[in-house]
């Protein structure tokens, strides 16, 4: 299979609004790149105004034009705001996409996301999660990835049942066993996402904790009221297409960690997850996109879904 990469160095503050055009168009098949060389562990901080880079990957096929033009168009019009430069591309095959390397990336408290093949230096002081680049969404460069992984981190409980819906890389679900989860059902509607989340899984050496398999909910494989953590990085839409489903996943002490949601639609999220039995709590913020945790406050309606 071959893709064609489409990548632009943009302004800080709108890195979010440039992601998000990249993901519409590309299936979510976007990496952002922040700046790097420093350590938020002693107390530095991101340069002041560092570009970011976005990088966006659309299969060569017949939409691929379409894709390509409906982002360029999005481009200039962010342009008559702040000047971008000219949008890179280029052609790669799977295995060119695999070789790309990504910088480590420092999350919450203990996390750090460290690309298979880059050398880090473990100092004991932060539990690795190590994530081959692949054809799935999710190397923890992107804000929604990382704000899952923060959420994670601070309610994930030892000994934790979690599903994980959208699994992409398998990032989440690895982080959620590296922090003590005992077992982790992974879906996802795509067969990339199940090789990667497989193979990210064996890499990381926890492969007989996580159970992979194609689909989404309902699903024979993630009975109902069967889990501690739901995780659902995945967009509003699905979010609220499959919110009773998910909240009728979780045991009664369960909760969601959604995210993937522009601010912009976080209301239609939150509604949703009202009516369908659940209550959300304090949510976090980075740039336009949120995360949030949800509750079962009701028995959750186990409803069917087209999505």
């Amino acid at each position: 299979m071959h893709w064609l990469e489409l990548s632009i160095q943009t302004p800080s503050e709108y890195a979010e609004p440039v992601a998000h055009l990249f993901a519409r168009h590309g299936d979510g098949r976007v990496v952002t790149e922040e700046a790097g060389g420093y350590n938020p562990d002693e107390g530095e901080s991101a340069p002041l105004n560092a570009p970011v880079t976005i990088r966006g990957y659309l299969p060569l096929d017949p939409t691929t034009e379409s894709r390509r033009t409906m982002i360029d168009v999005g481009l200039r019009l962010i342009s008559q705001i702040e000047p971008l430069p000219p949008m890179e591309e280029r052609v790669l095959d799977s295995d060119e996409w695999e070789r790309q390397e990504f910088e480590p990336v420092r999350v919450g408290k203990t996390l750090v996301v460290v690309p298979s093949a880059c050398r880090w230096n473990d100092d004991g002081d932060r539990i690795a999660i190590p994530i081959e680049p692949g054809l799935a969404f999710g190397t923890g460069h992107h804000p929604t990835t990382r704000m899952c992984l923060t959420l994670l981190e601070q309610l994930l409980r030892p000994g934790a049942r979690v599903l994980d819906v959208g699994c992409g890389s398998g990032i989440l679900s690895i982080a959620a066993v590296k922090l003590g989860a005992a077992h982790a059902m992974c879906l996802d509607v795509e067969a990339d996402a199940v090789e990667s989340t497989r193979r990210n899984a064996s890499v990381a050496g926890v492969p007989g904790a996580l159970t992979v398999a194609q689909g989404s909910l309902p699903d024979p494989l993630a009975p109902p009221g069967e889990f501690d953590v739901a995780l659902a990085n995945i967009s509003a839409k699905v979010l609220i297409d499959l919110a009773g489903l998910l909240l009728a996943s979780l045991a009664p002490d369960g909760v969601l960690l959604g995210s993937g949601v522009m601010s912009d639609r976080l209301q239609e999220v939150m509604n949703a997850f009202t009516a369908a039995g659940g209550e959300a709590g304090e949510e976090i913020t980075s740039g336009d996109w949120v995360a949030l945790p949800v509750r079962r406050s009701l028995p959750a309606r186990n409803e069917r879904s087209g999505a």
